[in-house]
């Protein structure tokens, strides 16, 4: 009997387990907010909100407030400097870096001994079990994974207290046994200098017996573009012939598929797509053939949701689960056992079905970029640019910006097309004041520009007088309160202008 078949066995009765989610999500979400009530009653904000006279999803909804990262700020960071009891029972040791909003360049998630074993590792968890659901015949525990990681750096002057990227976090606190059926060595995860991290990886894996990859699809490409270049081969299986499948999450794979399938042609290669944020585990492809999420109800995590048609008002609907419906897009809101309550995330997502509770990610609740992790909103944006334009005494008329992804040599970037009605003299110091002002203010924008590994500076490209106005007179726009998106994670309207552009030239 291989490894593989002696590890399935551990995963059965949780295989059982996840039989509840075909119908009976509503009841795990129940269990789920009594635990999260009666672990929060005694913190100060569950002492300021009620917990303990509130019974159900409609005494929550009323007692407790929608929050921003903003609003609960003040809390977290003094949970940073030590102080207990504040959002979440006890004291919190770890805070998961993630990209910053509006007044801030990062976010410090709370991650509660709890949260990270009841949502994150459980999510991790739950990957392999259905995996093995939906592939009978596989051998991945007879090899290693290669899992990427990111790192982190001392939380204040608070002992033992780490900030980092989420992905750092885990490798860090996994548990031993792990380390033996993992790559690379815990020393090359946690490494800051991701060419060399690159680098070392590469080499510590060359010769592993690699079976399965796990990470975001940008940073996983780079690993694996400079693992062909050490070994001089034309394909992947023929450095791992044993690869069966890649989890991936943080950025939507589309882009990154032919790619993928360029470089592993193997018909023994699956994908699985994972819904992990530094925030919590809430997604899993529990059918490889179905491009839909199953929600994961029984973590630590309990839902609502905001329909988007009234997001932007000052009273919006917000349902529990009982309450969705198919088809329609919602903002998501999360409350934790890490602390965060009534959180609004910042995703939306659609559902595909109710029984089980299925869904696919449609976006952000704003304008963004995140085709590589970076992350990029309308507010950096702007910033960046008021700042170039007052270094060059430029003025901006009108702009819209979209990734160009990887070629095949993983390299991609930004690309802006920009209608100034005052040009700067040098278009070139206009870019590079744009480009380090972004990293300046949005730390996941700075990481992936890091050495240029990722993400390439980006590209400007002057418009011609009335090219936006033209493209909305176009799209039958013209006027009103009609707008050009300022961000795309696609680039159907950037194209489209740089038709009209082509053809006036």
């Amino acid at each position: 009997m291989g490894l593989t078949s002696i590890a399935s066995l551990a995963f059965r009765s949780r295989q059982k387990e996840l039989e509840r989610h075909n119908n009976e999500g509503e009841a795990l979400q129940a269990e789920v907010l009594q635990y999260l009530l009666k672990k929060g009653r005694d913190t100060e904000y569950g002492r300021q909100h009620l917990f303990n006279t509130i019974h159900g999803s409609d005494d929550f909804a009323q007692q407790v407030p929608l929050n921003t990262y903003e609003d609960l700020k003040n809390d977290i960071d003094r949970m940073r400097h030590g102080e207990s009891n504040v959002l979440w029972p006890g004291t919190v040791k770890w805070y998961a870096k993630s990209s910053g909003t509006t007044n801030d360049k990062s976010k410090f998630i709370p991650v509660s001994a709890e949260g990270l074993h009841n949502v994150h590792y459980a999510g991790g968890k739950d990957a392999v079990a259905l995996y093995l659901m939906s592939n009978p015949k596989s051998r991945m525990f007879d090899g290693k994974g290669l899992i990427l990681g990111g790192s982190h750096s001392p939380n204040y002057n608070v002992s033992d207290s780490l900030v980092g990227d989420l992905s750092a976090i885990l490798i860090e606190n996994i548990n031993p046994l792990v380390n033996l059926v993992r790559v690379p060595k815990k020393a090359t995860a946690l490494l800051t200098d991701f060419e060399l991290k690159r680098d070392r990886i590469a080499q510590e894996t060359l010769h592993a017996k690699v079976t399965n990859l796990s990470g975001v699809p940008s940073w996983m490409l780079s690993v694996l573009t400079r693992v062909m270049e050490l070994s001089g081969k034309t394909h992947l299986e023929e450095v791992w012939p044993h690869l069966e499948v890649f989890f991936h999450g943080g950025v939507a794979f589309t882009p990154y598929r032919p790619q993928y399938q360029q470089l592993i042609t193997s018909d023994n290669m699956h994908y699985m797509e994972t819904y992990n944020a530094s925030e919590g585990f809430f997604g899993l492809q529990s059918d490889l053939s179905d491009p839909s999420m199953l929600l994961m109800l029984d973590y630590g995590v309990y839902y609502e949701f905001i329909p988007m048609s009234e997001f932007d008002s000052d009273h919006p609907t917000v349902v529990p689960l009982a309450g969705v419906e198919t088809g329609v897009n919602y903002a998501m809101v999360i409350s934790t056992s890490c602390g965060l309550w009534r959180y609004i995330i910042g995703d939306t997502v659609r559902f595909t079905s109710k029984n089980p509770y299925k869904f696919i990610i449609t976006g952000r609740t704003k304008n963004f970029i995140n085709a590589f992790g970076e992350e990029l909103i309308v507010d950096n944006a702007e910033k960046a640019l008021a700042y170039a334009c007052e270094k060059t005494h430029a003025e901006v008329l009108e702009y819209t910006a979209a990734p160009v992804f990887m070629d095949g040599n993983a390299k991609c970037r930004h690309q802006w097309l920009i209608e100034f009605s005052r040009a700067p003299e040098q278009l070139d110091t206009f870019a590079q004041l744009l480009d380090s002002k972004l990293q300046e203010i949005n730390s996941d924008y700075e990481a992936k520009r890091y050495k240029n590994i990722t993400l390439q500076p980006l590209e400007i490209v002057p418009a011609t007088p009335g090219l936006f106005n033209l493209w909305l007179k176009k799209k039958g726009k013209l006027g009103g309160q009609h707008k050009v998106p300022r961000l795309s994670n696609n680039r159907q309207t950037i194209e489209e202008m740089l038709e009209i552009l082509q053809q006036q030239q």
